[in-house]
């Protein structure tokens, strides 16, 4: 046991980053390493047992997280973001839950022998799936944006109309098997519901109207949203039992279509938050799990409902739902493969196995355990499966890292065709049409418009690209580009250029300590750049081999030659910059901007071999070396 109930929560604290960081390192799904962990602190090993440690405060603080992360999934439902995806996304959320709802319950009956109240609340928790599986694979597989926006938008829509479903259908059942049946509770339920969608919607006008006329401070602005939705979740939920998770939504819709520019500024913010939450709950439902529920996970019925969920019951409810939409067979195929069950489902479950059982139904003791059977089953499977399934059905974006590069200039583009020459993903984005004509005639892949626009939001698809580089010709608006983007790309992967040279005393020159790191070095100018290419320097590529390593490189290479990027053998791109630390090894491709002196020898020296040749005479290349190319 551990010595104290604060050790615990830094141990819950840890172990959930901790998990979340070796996912990363080691390129695995966070949620299975997390439900892992887990496992082995809790019912494994003995660690822990937060919901026993815990005590009362469990349930509200699990109900507070989900609330928190549920409204910061909310937040991305912009309706702009669904253009042409509504139709399927309005037949999954809901003929696809209504016959996920029936086929599942069925199964649970018929399967696992469950009374017909418990087979139809269990199937209700199982049309679930939810911010806190769903943004987690979606953020490691690099899905392509129409299957990507329609699993997020399924998540974040059912989440709360899986557990408002599983209290209908015990409301409905419990009327039907009453001797003396009495609506009110059935209408009561359903009238909260409304109210607590009208509360949330409420409450999402209200803040972003407080925002807009300037009645709350910018300092004051997170905590205001978070104290808010805690307020309007607890509200409905004292209500009536899992309404809140309905009214945090409807609010988090709202002010995601009001155009707020405060509330982008903190989304940021609340999606770390959210992650800390996602790990640290995850951590706590699975450390509170009984072994005896995980010896019953192995019982045959209860292993052929979870296959049968699988590929069955999902697969068939998206196929009959998206009939005569837009979607393709290969996107029909993912869609009803990808269903991980997440916290929702757990944290509910217990709910209803509880009522279920004051009810005299012998059977809701099971729900925990097929509960957690599906949850882990489907976020194994899917955490694992997902990324090798979307390259196989052509609908993954994954590949080799590629470079966004805003400006279009001489340097650029032919800094964009050398990234094409290694195959790596490239994209010239400008908002001057004539600044990217030589984008256009240079046959390099570009995009007009304002890369820090809405618009350009939603119409250009990032997902291939993992470095962005701001080469425009203006200092101030390179920083803020790098600001902005840095919590996504990351701080090693966001770069900029100083576009000219400038007075060290000038104020202008305060910018270039502002987001993003230097490409290559901090005193090298745009201006440079584009003159060594006036010069004709020429973009190098060099295969280092064991003969030819980097040391022999830096000593035969020319001192103005400029050092541009090294291609791994992994494929991955990494740039030269001051800030970073690359020592390229054998079998790299190093590229740089060399000189046209060298050029000129090779050219000088072919000729006369040509003539020595001619002259009877043979001419030995003493050239040592890799594999030397220009682009």
């Amino acid at each position: 046991m551990l010595p104290s109930l604060l050790f615990e929560v830094m141990l819950i604290g840890l172990l959930g980053v901790g998990s979340q960081w070796i996912a990363w390192r080691y390129r695995m799904p966070a949620i299975v390493v997390m439900s892992i962990v887990g496992l082995l602190a809790g019912p494994i090993l003995g660690f822990m047992n937060p919901e026993k440690d815990f005590g009362e405060l469990y349930n509200p603080i699990i109900s507070v997280a989900v609330a928190i992360i549920l409204f910061e999934g909310s937040l991305n439902l912009s309706f702009k973001e669904i253009r042409g995806l509504g139709r399927p996304v309005f037949r999954i959320a809901t003929i696809g839950v209504f016959l996920g709802w029936v086929l599942g319950s069925l199964t649970a009956h018929y399967v696992i022998g469950l009374s017909w109240a418990a087979a139809f609340v269990i199937g209700a928790l199982f049309i679930v799936t939810g911010p806190t599986v769903i943004m987690p694979l979606l953020r490691q597989s690099k899905l392509q944006p129409r299957p990507a926006k329609i699993l997020k938008w399924e998540g974040i829509i059912v989440d709360p109309l899986g557990a408002l479903l599983a209290v209908f259908a015990f409301e409905i059942i419990a009327f039907l098997t009453a001797s003396n049946p009495d609506g009110s509770a059935l209408l009561i339920f359903l009238a909260a519901s409304v109210f607590a969608a009208v509360m949330g919607w409420a409450c999402g006008l209200g803040i972003g109207w407080m925002f807009e006329v300037g009645y709350i401070p910018e300092f004051l602005k997170s905590p205001a949203v978070f104290i808010i939705v805690i307020a309007c979740f607890t509200f409905a939920d004292e209500i009536a039992h899992e309404t809140g998770l309905l009214a945090v939504t409807a609010m988090g819709v709202t002010l995601a279509n009001m155009n707020i520019s405060s509330i982008d500024d903190m989304r940021h913010f609340k999606e770390n938050i959210s992650l800390l939450l996602i790990s640290a709950i995850f951590i706590m439902v699975t450390a509170s799990l009984q072994l005896d529920t995980l010896l019953e996970v192995f019982d045959p019925s209860i292993l052929g409902y979870v296959l049968l969920m699988m590929f069955i019951v999902r697969p068939l409810s998206i196929f009959l739902s998206t009939i005569g939409t837009v979607l393709s067979l290969n996107e029909k195929l993912l869609l009803g493969w990808v269903a991980p069950r997440g916290i929702v489902a757990l944290t509910v479950s217990s709910y209803f196995a509880s009522i279920l059982s004051q009810a005299g139904y012998a059977d809701a003791s099971l729900i925990t355990t097929i509960t957690f059977a599906l949850v882990f089953s489907t976020v194994v499977a899917n955490g694992f499966s997902i990324g090798w399934l979307a390259k196989k059905l052509n609908l993954s974006k994954e590949g080799r890292p590629g470079t966004l590069i805003v400006g279009s200039n001489s340097f650029t583009v032919n800094l964009a065709k050398s990234l094409q020459k290694a195959k790596s993903p490239v994209m010239v984005v400008d908002s001057s049409w004539k600044n990217l004509r030589k984008a256009r005639e240079a046959g390099v892949p570009f995009y007009h418009g304002e890369m820090l626009s809405e618009q350009t939001e939603y119409n250009l698809d990032t997902i291939p690209y993992d470095y962005l580089i701001a080469a425009s010709e203006y200092d101030a608006y390179n920083a803020l580009l790098c600001t902005t983007f840095m919590p996504e790309y990351g701080r090693t992967n966001v770069f900029k250029v100083r576009p000219y040279r400038r007075n060290m005393n000038d104020t202008g020159d305060m910018v270039r300590k502002v987001g993003g790191r230097f490409l290559f070095k901090q005193e090298l100018t745009l201006e440079d750049l584009n003159q060594r290419i006036r010069e004709n320097y020429i973009l190098r590529q060099t295969t280092l081999t064991s003969r030819y390593n980097y040391k022999q490189y830096l000593q035969d290479k020319a001192e103005e030659t400029i050092r541009l990027y090294v291609i791994k053998r992994s494929g991955r791109v990494r740039y030269f910059s001051e800030e970073t630390r690359i020592t390229p090894e054998v079998g790299d491709v190093l590229v740089s901007l060399t000189p046209p002196v060298k050029e000129i020898n090779k050219i000088k020296k072919r000729l006369e071999n040509q003539r020595n040749n001619g002259n009877g005479k043979s001419q030995p290349n003493g050239e040592r070396g890799g594999v030397d190319q220009s682009s």
